[in-house]
């Protein structure tokens, strides 16, 4: 196992390099940029996410009332709505923001700044990448716990009657809950929360932005407990009747495969009590899988399941700093935010591997080649 855990490590620096080379050639080949952005609120012209930008630096240069003197030249011509610019205000934006470089360059000195954690800075935002994923992510945390804790509380037991239960009413009855659950994305199941729960048609029982009142700070503590449960309300649901169906059907094969091996025949002939043969036997055999399982679900959670959730609800998470940094071509906070979670979901998917490994010494990777 020692090896098998020292080859996931030397491929988690690999694997990034790939990653963040893929996305960066991407993004060169697509149109636009934080130039043209940055030119389109010259014009007026900039998209609702650019409008709410501050800032410093190249931002603050491009501030309407700060229009550079007219020009040409071909700094000038490469970028639309760049036309009768002085060319020297268009070089000296590339320089601020590194586009005087040949992209191979840009890439190395990215790659050996991620090397050593720093993330860079904001194009448009006066702080460093770091700190605006530290500042966001106590709300992507929140999502994916809450959304994990009850995805487990909801499934297993679920899981559990379905096996007990199976091909009774019952179980038909949920599996079509279930296949519901799994065809249609949580945003859908937002969306509809919206329209039904929070104003958008029916009722306003929910409110729609943020994770707290305006007045958190003057409540007391166990109405601020209120006030927090009351907005993660609606996202939590969401993303629960989303993510539920598929640890639900696991835990029931789970315990249908366990329950047709010899041991629990026996514990029957023996004349066991059913219940404890259930819960005393087979429940703590077919959970190891499901339990061990725990990290890989919260890594989903987090990095798929909350980004649109968020912005949708308005949560001003990891997930909306994304969405905003790609709309507004905020390059250092886009592959910020994608070598963070990348980074992240690595190493918990090898955590997730070796609590595989730990609850049942049964699963042995190494042995497998993997």
């Amino acid at each position: 196992m020692f090896a098998y855990i020292v080859r996931r490590l030397v491929l988690i620096p690999l694997t990034l390099l790939g990653i963040i080379g893929v996305n960066f050639l991407f993004v060169q080949l697509a149109p636009g940029g934080p130039i043209e952005q940055i030119l389109a609120r010259l014009e007026g012209q900039a998209t609702d996410a650019t409008a709410r930008i501050s800032g410093s630096g190249a931002a603050e240069t491009a501030r309407p009332g700060l229009r550079p003197a007219a020009g040409t030249g071909n700094a000038a011509s490469k970028y639309r709505g760049a036309q009768g610019l002085d060319p020297a205000f268009i070089a000296d934006l590339e320089r601020q923001m590194g586009f005087d470089k040949p992209p191979l360059t840009r890439f190395w000195l990215m790659v050996k700044s991620y090397a050593r954690f720093d993330l860079g800075k904001s194009y448009f935002r006066d702080a460093k990448v770091t700190e605006l994923i530290l500042e966001k992510l106590p709300v992507s945390a929140s999502l994916g716990i809450w959304s994990t804790l009850l995805i487990y509380l909801i499934s297993i037991p679920l899981g559990v009657k379905k096996a007990v239960k199976d091909g009774s009413r019952f179980d038909v009855a949920s599996s079509w809950a279930i296949i519901v659950g799994h065809a249609i994305p949580s945003f859908l199941f937002a969306i509809l929360l919206i329209v039904v729960f929070a104003g958008g048609r029916y009722l306003h029982w929910f409110p729609l932005r943020g994770l707290t009142s305006d007045n958190w700070d003057a409540l007391s503590w166990p109405a601020r407990i209120a006030d927090y449960a009351w907005h993660m309300a609606l996202p939590v649901t969401a993303m629960v009747i989303g993510g539920f169906a598929g640890l639900t059907m696991l835990t029931k094969n789970a315990f249908l495969e366990e329950i047709n091996k010899q041991y629990v025949l026996t514990a029957r002939a023996k004349g066991l009590p059913e219940r404890r043969v259930l819960y005393g036997h087979v429940f703590r055999n077919a959970m190891l899988v499901v339990i061990a399982g725990f990290p890989a679900t919260l890594v989903g959670m987090l990095f798929t399941g909350s980004v649109l959730i968020e912005v949708i609800f308005s949560l001003d998470g990891i997930g909306l700093l994304g969405f905003e940094a790609a709309m507004n071509r905020d390059y250092p906070v886009m592959f910020g935010t994608l070598y963070a979670f990348s980074l992240l979901g690595l190493v918990l998917g090898l955590l997730s591997d070796l609590t595989y490994h730990f609850v049942d010494p049964r699963i042995d990777f190494e042995s497998r080649g993997a």
